[in-house]
């Protein structure tokens, strides 16, 4: 087999370009074995050169990022710096030169994803982003080109590994938010900020990816509607556990064929633990996928870390070397579906609302009369009473968020209602 080398600039340097760069080195006879491309990092821009001799030779580094764009002996470019602005600037400059790119920047597709497929688009060649969704698992390429016929339902998704961690040390060991929190960022799944994380705006980036692929229309950050972990109390995970459900940080995305509208959201839910992505813990991500043939399917693995993610950066690195090799290229992403992004008002799920209310005959008439003139169903009612006060726990038929917001917003105004301790969706049904 004839060898066609493949010269890679690499912009970024850190965790996963560090890793990238040794996988490459690692695997560089296998790929030329099995691809009849053989692989070679050309040029590497890095901040600060001092910081990485020794691991990198003094000729490939640079501190430069337009210098490897520019080059001309630079084939295809590897975007592995973060942030949004300039990486941005830097694609576009490489997809006009003619140069392809492969990122793992799923923030800066989040935000400008139609534009620089449109670029890659009008340019004739790729633009590849496995790693930007979920690090070292299978799941855009799957979504891509596995299913690309398949009408997709809905996708739900664990997709922040920071958020599972922290859940699963409160459900398993009993600790405080504040305390999980404390061990995810000494263990480095969170940043000293971890905003992004358990805000879930990470993910937020993530599943707009994730719509925009298995819906075939634009979807950004924006439109995604995202609600993090930060108020889930230990209550919340006692009371999930009782009724035989987890408590996860869930990206959902869904397609009604009905309407013609997509939802896209990030939040809390109440997970039935017969559903496989209940099991799913510590910093591991997984991805459901509801198909209209093919089924329920599952992507499970590590969502972060150097090696995973190199891993799948790779893989995208081999697959456009290949294209380069015969003149070819891959699926494009520009044909979009004029698609509308549902309000989350008119998005419906079942919820699970505990109050605090006075302990006093008429009080569960008057709560249900609530529920029911703003048009919710209670599936069940729970009441324990503790001094002059009862919790009661309130589990809804599906309502929308619309209708779920006024009966809180008219329960908050009642005097006979002291607190609404927590409102959290629920997905799948109660058991028996």
């Amino acid at each position: 087999m004839t060898e066609h080398r493949v010269r890679l600039g690499v912009i970024g340097h850190g965790t996963v370009g560090a890793a990238f760069v040794r996988l490459v080195k690692q695997q560089s006879d296998t790929i030329a074995a099995r691809s009849g491309v053989r692989l070679e990092v050309a040029r590497v821009a890095v901040r600060n050169i001092d910081a990485h001799k020794g691991s990198i030779a003094a000729e490939v580094m640079t501190t430069d990022a337009e210098f490897v764009v520019n080059d001309p002996t630079v084939d295809l470019v590897v975007e592995l710096m973060g942030g949004v602005e300039l990486p941005r600037k830097l694609i576009l400059a490489a997809l006009k030169s003619g140069k392809p790119v492969v990122t793992a920047n799923k923030a800066l597709l989040a935000h400008h994803g139609a534009e620089l497929f449109a670029a890659a688009d009008d340019a004739g060649i790729d633009l590849l982003f496995e790693a930007a969704v979920c690090g070292g698992i299978p799941l855009i390429r799957p979504l891509r080109e596995s299913l690309r016929g398949e009408p997709i339902k809905r996708v739900l998704g664990i997709v922040n590994g920071t958020t599972n961690y922290i859940l699963t040390k409160m459900s398993e060991e009993g600790q405080s938010y504040a305390d999980a929190l404390a061990g995810a960022q000494s263990l480095g799944y969170a940043e000293a900020d971890p905003t992004a994380d358990v805000e879930g705006l990470d993910a937020a980036a993530k599943v707009s990816i994730i719509a925009s692929i298995a819906f075939g229309c634009n979807v950004v950050a924006s439109d995604v509607y995202s609600e993090g972990i930060s108020k889930i109390s230990a209550a919340d995970i006692a009371i999930a556990k009782r009724l035989g459900y987890a408590v996860k940080l869930l990206a959902i995305a869904e397609y009604d064929k009905l309407n013609g509208e997509v939802s896209v959201r990030v939040h809390p839910v109440m997970l039935h633990k017969s559903h496989p992505l209940a099991s799913v813990r510590d910093a591991y991500n997984a991805v459901f996928v509801e198909a209209e043939s093919a089924g329920s399917l599952m992507f499970y693995g590590r969502g972060a870390g150097g090696a995973p993610t190199a891993s799948a950066i790779l893989g995208d690195v081999v697959a456009v070397a290949r294209h380069i090799a015969l003149n070819s290229v891959g699926q494009r992403e520009t044909d979009y579906a004029d698609r509308d992004i549902a309000p989350i008002e008119s998005t419906k799920t079942k919820f699970l609302i505990r109050l605090e209310v006075a302990d006093k005959a008429g009080v569960l008439a008057a709560i249900a009369t609530t529920f029911a003139n703003h048009g919710v169903s209670i599936q069940t009612v729970n009441q324990s009473g503790r001094n002059s006060d009862a919790e009661v726990t309130i589990v809804t038929h599906l309502a929308t968020e619309g209708e779920l917001k006024a009966t809180v917003a008219t329960l908050k105004a009642m005097d006979i209602v002291n607190n609404i301790s927590s409102v959290i969706r629920v997905e799948g049904a109660l058991p028996a």
